[in-house]
């Protein structure tokens, strides 16, 4: 039944031959019939369009080659199989007509079995490369919504894994909405410089922005009295926080291992482990845990170093009361080349309105509110 439901469209300026070949497709095909290449264009653009076309080269005005030709390259025409019947029979005649996007070739006088033949297999031929569009479209789409899923549950575990961490600090929900913003700011801004746009592109700023909340999580692994106390840390207390870092890498190491052994990708833990382990390194190689200098400080770290820094200088403590922005900027500007690495400086100094704009919007305190007005 399906068969008897396509629809040939014949192309040809003489009446004598549509007939001939309407008889031959009666039985079993729909018909229509174009007299001229224009009228056959607008056949095949319309809503229904033809299953096949059966196109005869020799016609005055735009001869089948031509009308060949812009079928093909009309996205609603172009996948309708094109067969030439014509009395053309060399074989630079054919070789042409294939050049032009045609599927085959019938010669006239034409054969009724042999029409037959070659319209039922190249219509067989469309369907089978139909259904296997359809097939590539639907996977397409589960693969798609697929990778959504996965997306949105690493962000949600980045977000719970981050929040578990804030829980046991002093600092607030919105130090981590702040920092993951300064850092796809910052990124955004060097994309194009020498010196990182070998390691920046569109998809490792998005890394660096979802990653960026993990850089405390190995504070979950500090005493509350060191965490937790409303003031000055003694210098032994200071070394144990300092260990927040390597508790951190740690943590994340081994969610990287299980990761691996399930068949996971791990560059998106890998930049996670980074953030964790060397946000507190510092550009002159005074800072911790390892001492790294310069350029041996992993870029993702030194982005975020200067987010840390920023958002502790403008935020309220139980230790300390906040900064205003201009005073968070200077001293940030002071520690170029020292703490921070001079590039990244020059990016925070072009992007100092976006940082407020950024610290306004997920500020936690009417305090904050109004000094990073100043």
């Amino acid at each position: 039944m399906e068969e008897h439901q396509d629809k040939i469209l014949i192309v040809d300026d003489q009446p004598a031959n549509v007939e001939i070949l309407g008889e031959v497709l009666k039985p079993h095909y729909k018909r229509s019939v174009a007299l001229d290449g224009d009228k056959a264009l607008k056949i095949a653009a319309a809503d229904q369009p033809p299953d096949l076309i059966l196109l005869d080269i020799n016609m005055p005005g735009m001869d089948g080659y031509e009308v060949c030709r812009r079928l093909k390259q009309n996205q609603r025409s172009k996948n309708i199989p094109v067969i030439f019947v014509t009395a053309l029979c060399e074989v630079g005649d054919e070789t042409h007509g294939f050049e032009m996007g045609a599927v085959d070739y019938i010669t006239k006088p034409v054969s009724p079995p042999v029409v037959l033949a070659r319209v039922r297999t190249h219509l067989a031929l469309k369907k089978a490369r139909d259904r296997l569009a359809s097939q590539n479209e639907l996977l397409e789409e589960k693969v798609a919504e697929r990778t959504l899923e996965l997306q949105l549950t690493r962000d949600v575990t980045i977000q719970s894994l981050a929040s578990l961490a804030e829980t046991r600090d002093n600092e607030t929900g919105g130090h981590i909405r702040r920092t993951q913003n300064y850092v796809r700011a910052l990124a955004e801004n060097l994309v194009t410089h020498p010196n990182f746009s070998h390691y920046l592109d569109e998809s490792t700023v998005e890394l660096l922005h979802k990653s960026a909340p993990l850089h405390d999580v190995g504070k979950v692994g500090v005493p509350d009295a060191i965490l937790l106390k409303p003031g000055k840390l003694t210098e032994e207390e200071m070394e144990r926080m300092k260990l927040h870092a390597i508790y951190g890498k740690e943590a994340i190491e081994r969610s990287e291992k299980l990761y691996k052994q399930a068949g996971g990708s791990s560059s998106f833990l890998y930049v996670a482990k980074e953030i964790a382990y060397t946000h507190h390194e510092m550009w002159d190689g005074k800072g911790y845990p390892q001492g790294l200098k310069g350029e041996d400080i992993p870029i993702s770290g030194r982005l975020m170093a200067l987010a840390d820094v920023y958002d502790a200088l403008i935020s309220r403590r139980v230790y300390k009361r906040p900064f205003p922005h201009s005073k968070a900027v200077d001293i940030i500007i002071q520690c170029k080349g020292a703490h921070f690495d001079p590039d990244v400086v020059t990016a925070f100094e072009e992007l100092q309105e976006d940082f407020r704009r950024i610290a306004l919007e997920f500020a936690d305190f009417e305090e904050e509110r109004k000094l990073l007005q100043q």
